[in-house]
């Protein structure tokens, strides 16, 4: 018991250090590129955040489990959305910049369209399938990096070799902060969440709160990290963008990786009225709760501390819900 309170320690203080670095990193980039933070967040970052959710559906396909990213998808964009976003926007609501926001929200519901006609068709994610999604998911990155290098920037007149010299020092010490602080996020989130549950089941925890609570949020921990520190740190447009960046890979990234290594089924964890639940209720709901965190924001350009409170009363439902 003693080890596993040691490791959880350990892998909260990486978490909140890697948060550190690399929010720094993705920030020192974006404004040395003067590319705005949101698009970083939604690119750069989300990647970052996104990538041991890649490892662990890949895994899990590779090892005959498929069908787990489709639930990991949808519970994440659910929780980074409903708990995340709505926590950043409930603390300090901020200003939205709907040039910069239209490209993900636009990705996001092609592909969640594409992702719910395969659901309610046909039941079933085959590599094909998979390969469309890693296909859009290459068409957002194209897109995005033609926006960044493309984006005018005012022209800075070089004085000195010595002034170029400490650029490139500066820059690069931007990505290492952004590397490190990324593999620092994803040791640190395995180390609490593998000692979290195991002290939770010493303590007499019941498995499915387990579930509920160390394993769900642990798959959100590198983005609710993130958020926090972007937060602190004055920068609540790098957290929205990673959230939404990070729902989009959620559905071309993880579930794409996962159907092209090991076609799925939906999974039937319970039915509604004869009908899969999931069907019924967490698509429709991934659904409604992007449109109401983004096309407000896409209109009004600006987020309200009352969307905030209503998505997370909306997850707070939600998970009442999957206790009963």
């Amino acid at each position: 018991m003693v080890l596993p309170v040691i490791y959880f320690i350990i892998g909260l203080i990486l978490l909140i250090k890697g948060g550190d670095w690399f929010v720094d990193g993705a920030t020192g980039i974006a404004h040395r590129f003067h590319v705005p933070e949101l698009l970083i967040g939604a690119t750069v970052v989300s990647i970052g955040t996104t990538l041991p959710e890649v490892m662990v559906s890949a895994t899990s396909a590779v090892g005959g489990h498929g069908e787990i990213a489709y639930g990991n998808a949808i519970g994440s964009i659910i929780c980074n959305v409903c708990l995340i976003a709505a926590l950043t926007i409930a603390i300090r609501p901020s200003a939205t910049d709907k040039k910069t926001l239209k490209l993900p929200v636009f990705f996001f519901f092609l592909a969640a369209a594409f992702y719910s006609a395969t659901a309610y068709i046909s039941g079933h994610f085959s590599r094909f399938t998979g390969l469309i999604l890693l296909a859009m998911f290459g068409a957002y990155i194209g897109i995005s990096v033609y926006q960044i290098t493309h984006n005018p920037a005012p022209a800075v007149v070089s004085a000195t070799s010595d002034s170029s010299e400490k650029k490139d020092s500066s820059m690069l010490k931007d990505i290492i902060l952004l590397v490190v602080g990324a593999v620092l996020i994803a040791f640190g989130a395995n180390l609490l969440v593998d000692n979290g549950t195991i002290i939770a089941r010493e303590l007499g925890v019941p498995e499915s709160v387990i579930a509920l609570t160390f394993v769900a949020l642990g798959t959100s921990l590198p983005e609710l990290v993130t958020a926090i520190t972007s937060l602190t740190k004055g920068h609540g447009a790098l957290s929205l963008g990673n959230v939404i960046g990070a729902n989009l890979f959620n559905l071309v990234l993880v579930s794409g990786v996962s159907a092209a290594l090991s076609p799925f089924d939906i999974p039937v964890s319970k039915t509604i009225a004869g009908m899969n639940s999931s069907l019924v209720v967490d698509i429709p709901l991934m659904l409604f709760v992007m449109a109401f965190l983004t096309f407000p924001a896409i209109k009004r350009e600006k987020l309200s501390r009352v969307q905030g409170i209503i998505l997370l009363i909306i997850y707070a439902a939600f998970c009442i819900y999957q206790f009963a």
